[in-house]
């Protein structure tokens, strides 16, 4: 069994996530000074995971903002995927929603990233609809998700059912 470790995005990993960035999207990602901005920012939250080798293969991040936490980003670096490092990511970010009590979770994600799009159903999200031409680099729309309420129940046993799934795949240190 794989153990990873996430904690809070600091300034020594943004090289790293550099690295990540530009493996998961191409020229198209964004910049080391958008992620420095990010840390200094008090309605974000940003989590990095490292493998048991020391390589950070991900990181993710949220802007909370009163009841609502507003998801920016999950990447996992290509050499990475498939080993449900960005499913360990998501549920950072919904035990920091709890934490926070933060009670909603809202993201955009590209129509064509279907992985994606099934982790983020898998944990109850929905799509309320789409951002037409949301993506500059190639005008792709983008699915507007949301998950109801966290502290209700109906979510609760799905999230439970998922960290039983999870914990017999992934060892993570907090």
């Amino acid at each position: 069994m794989e153990k990873v470790t996430i904690r809070r995005m600091t300034k020594d990993d943004v090289e790293n996530i550099m690295k990540v960035e530009e493996s998961a999207y191409g020229e198209h990602h964004w910049s080391k000074d958008s992620f420095m901005s990010e840390l200094s920012n008090d309605l974000a939250k940003y989590f990095v995971l490292y493998n048991e080798e020391n390589v950070l293969c991900g990181y993710a991040g949220c802007w909370q903002i009163f009841e609502e936490a507003h998801i920016t980003n999950i990447a996992v670096s290509p050499d990475y995927r498939r080993r449900h490092y960005a499913e360990a990511l998501l549920k950072k970010i919904i035990d920091a929603c709890y934490e926070n009590m933060v009670k909603y979770l809202t993201l955009e994600v590209r129509v064509s990233n279907s992985a994606a799009i099934s982790l983020y159903e898998k944990y109850g999200f929905k799509s309320l609809g789409t951002r037409k031409a949301y993506y500059q680099n190639n005008n792709e729309d983008a699915l507007i998700m949301w998950t109801e309420n966290i502290f209700y129940d109906k979510f609760k046993n799905i999230y439970d059912k998922n960290m039983k799934l999870l914990g017999e795949k992934i060892i993570i240190n907090e």
